[in-house]
C-alpha cells in the first residue's frame, strides 16, 4: 500500500515535505480540508447570486482593469482568459522537483478554505501530483508580487487542457494528458483562475527546495572542512567548547561541536603542532559556518510561515461574512529571505575555496599542487582556479534581487518584490556551492594521502575509503573534470546519519 499524506491545517514543515518527496507519498484531502473548500465555494456562489456589487477578480477585470464589471454569464470565460493570457513564461524550464513542490504548496494553500476554489479543481491538482503529471513551467516571468502570475499560469494551464506537461519522461500537450487519462477539462468557476494564479508558490517552492539543500550543504561543508583541517595539520584548540561558550551564537557552537565529533580519535589532530595558529579559513570555521547556520534558522522560520499561509487574493472569510482584497501575494518576506540565504551559502563556498588554496600552496610539508614531480605535473593547480571562478560568479549572483522593483499594470502594481529572481538565482548559488565543496574534498583527500601513515579519525577514514573508490589519488596529470564531477556526485549522495534539518 502506497503511503499517503493527508492535506490538513496541521503545520507543514521541511521534514514532512522531505518525507513526502523522498518516499514518493501520494496526497489526499482530509475531511477537514474538503469541508473548508466546500464551505468557501458554497459561500462564494451564494454571495454572487445575492449581490450585484463588484468584487475584485470575481466579477471584475484584473490588475489595472479592476473597475471593469463582468456579467455573470461570462465568469468562466473570464477565468480561462486569465489563465491563458498570463501564461507568458520564458527562459529555462523549471526542474521537476520544484514543479512537484509548486503543486504541493498550491494544494496546501487552497485547502484552508479562504480561496473559493471548487473541490473538483483541488482534486485535479492532487491527481496531477499523484500521477506525476508535472506542468511545464518557465523560470522567467514573475515579478514576485500579485503572486507568481506567469509561472502559476503555466502550472494551471493543463487543468483546462492547455499548455504542456511532463509525463513518462516526455513532454506532451495539456489536451493529450486529459485524453490519456479520460479526464474532462476543468471548467473554472468565478475566482478560480485568480486563486490558481495568485500566490507565492513559485517562490516558496524554490525556497523549500533551496533550504533543504542548504541544510545538507551546511553539514557537508563542516565535514569537508574537518578533512581539510587534518590534511593541513591544523591545531584543534580553536574548537574547544570553552571558546564558543563565551560567544554563544547557536550556529557557532553547533559547528564547533560537529568538527570535534568528526575529528574525534584522529592521530593527526593529536600530534604536536609546529604552528601556533592556523589561517582563518580553518581556524574560523565555527564562526563562518555557524553564521550561515543561524541564517538558515531565520530563513526556515520565514519559509515555514509562508508555506502554511493563504497567499492569493481576494481572501474569503466565511465566518466573518467578508471577502477582502488585500496583498498577501506580495513576495517581500521570501525575497529578502532568499537573498539572505544566497549570501550566507555563498560564504560557505568562499571560505572553502580559501582552504583549497592553502592546501595546494606547498605549505606544511605538502608538495606544491599536491602532486609528485610538480613542474612536470601541474597537479591540483587548476581545480583551485575553477573554484575561484565559481566563487566569483557567486558574488555576482548575490547582488540582492529584493532591492529592485519596477512599475507594472499601468501603475496599479507599483512596488514588486522581485522574489522570483531571488528564487532562481538562489538555486544557481546552491549548485555552485556544491561544486566548490566537491573540489575541496577532492583536494583534501589528495592532501591527506601525503600524511600517511598517520591517520585521521575513524569516521573520516571510512568516508574517504568510499570516496577514493570513485575519486582515486592522482599520481600524475590526468583529466580533472571527470574526477571533480565524481566528487560532486559523491557529495550529493552523501548519507547523513543524523537529522540535519535543524
Amino acid at each position: 500500500m502506497e503511503p499517503i499524506h493527508y492535506i490538513t491545517s496541521a503545520i507543514l514543515d521541511l521534514d514532512i515535505i522531505r518525507d513526502i518527496i523522498d518516499n514518493n507519498m501520494k496526497l489526499a484531502l482530509s475531511e477537514e480540508a474538503r469541508l473548508n473548500i466546500t464551505k468557501s465555494r458554497k459561500y462564494l456562489d451564494q454571495k454572487i447570486k445575492e449581490s450585484d456589487v463588484p468584487i475584485y477578480g470575481i466579477n471584475t477585470g484584473f490588475g489595472a482593469l479592476c473597475n471593469v464589471k463582468i456579467t455573470s454569464e461570462k465568469l468562466t470565460i473570464l477565468q480561462e482568459n486569465l489563465v491563458k493570457s498570463h501564461a507568458c513564461g520564458t527562459g529555462e524550464r523549471v526542474s521537476k522537483p520544484i514543479i512537484r513542490l509548486m503543486l504541493l504548496l498550491k494544494i496546501q494553500s487552497l485547502s484552508y478554505g479562504n480561496s473559493g476554489v471548487a473541490l473538483e479543481t483541488t482534486e485535479r491538482l492532487i491527481d496531477f501530483f499523484n500521477e506525476d503529471i508535472l506542468p511545464v513551467v518557465y523560470e522567467q516571468g514573475s515579478l514576485g508580487a500579485s503572486g507568481d502570475l506567469a509561472p502559476l499560469a503555466h502550472l494551471a494551464l493543463p487543468l483546462i487542457g492547455e499548455g504542456e506537461v511532463y509525463y513518462n519522461n516526455e513532454i506532451i500537450s495539456g489536451a493529450s494528458i486529459l485524453e490519456k487519462k479520460n479526464w474532462k477539462p476543468v471548467k473554472l468557476q468565478s475566482k478560480e483562475g485568480l486563486a490558481l494564479l495568485n500566490g507565492t508558490q513559485f517562490m516558496s517552492a524554490h525556497a523549500v527546495h533551496g533550504l533543504i539543500k542548504a541544510y545538507k550543504l551546511s553539514y557537508c561543508a563542516d565535514f569537508v572542512s574537518a578533512v581539510s583541517m587534518d590534511a593541513f595539520d591544523c591545531n584543534l584548540s580553536p574548537f574547544d567548547e570553552l571558546v564558543h561558550l563565551v560567544r554563544p551564537h547557536r550556529g557557532q557552537i553547533k559547528t564547533a561541536e560537529r568538527i570535534r565529533q568528526f575529528l574525534e580519535g584522529s592521530e593527526l589532530a593529536q600530534q604536536e603542532k609546529e604552528n601556533v595558529q592556523d589561517p582563518y579559513s580553518f581556524r574560523c570555521v565555527p564562526q563562518v559556518h555557524g553564521a550561515t547556520k543561524d541564517t538558515l534558522a531565520f530563513v526556515h522560520k520565514t519559509v515555514k510561515t509562508e508555506i502554511n499561509s493563504v497567499t492569493d487574493n481576494p481572501n474569503i472569510f466565511v465566518k466573518a461574512d467578508k471577502i477582502i482584497s488585500g496583498g498577501n501575494f506580495h513576495g517581500q518576506p521570501l525575497a529578502l529571505a532568499m537573498d539572505y540565504l544566497a549570501i550566507a551559502m555563498a560564504e560557505l563556498a568562499n571560505i572553502s575555496e580559501r582552504r583549497t588554496y592553502q592546501l595546494v600552496s606547498g605549505l606544511r610539508g605538502l608538495p606544491n599542487f599536491l602532486v609528485e614531480n610538480p613542474g612536470l605535473n601541474s597537479g591540483f593547480m587548476i581545480p583551485q582556479y575553477t573554484a575561484a571562478s565559481i566563487v566569483s560568479q557567486n558574488k555576482q549572483l548575490c547582488m540582492p534581487a529584493s532591492v529592485d522593483s519596477i512599475v507594472s499594470s499601468n501603475g496599479q502594481e507599483d512596488h514588486v518584490s522581485m522574489g522570483a529572481n531571488a528564487a532562481t538565482k538562489l538555486i544557481r548559488v546552491m549548485e555552485n556551492v556544491d561544486s566548490v565543496l566537491a573540489i575541496e574534498l577532492f583536494n583534501s583527500s589528495q592532501a591527506l594521502h601525503f600524511r600517511s601513515p598517520a591517520k585521521s579519525s575513524e569516521k573520516i577514514e571510512h568516508v574517504l575509503s568510499d570516496f577514493r573508490k570513485k575519486v582515486p589519488i592522482v599520481t600524475e596529470d590526468v583529466m580533472m573534470a571527470p574526477l571533480i564531477q565524481q566528487s560532486k556526485i559523491f557529495l550529493e549522495g552523501f548519507i547523513i546519519r543524523e537529522d540535519y534539518l535543524n
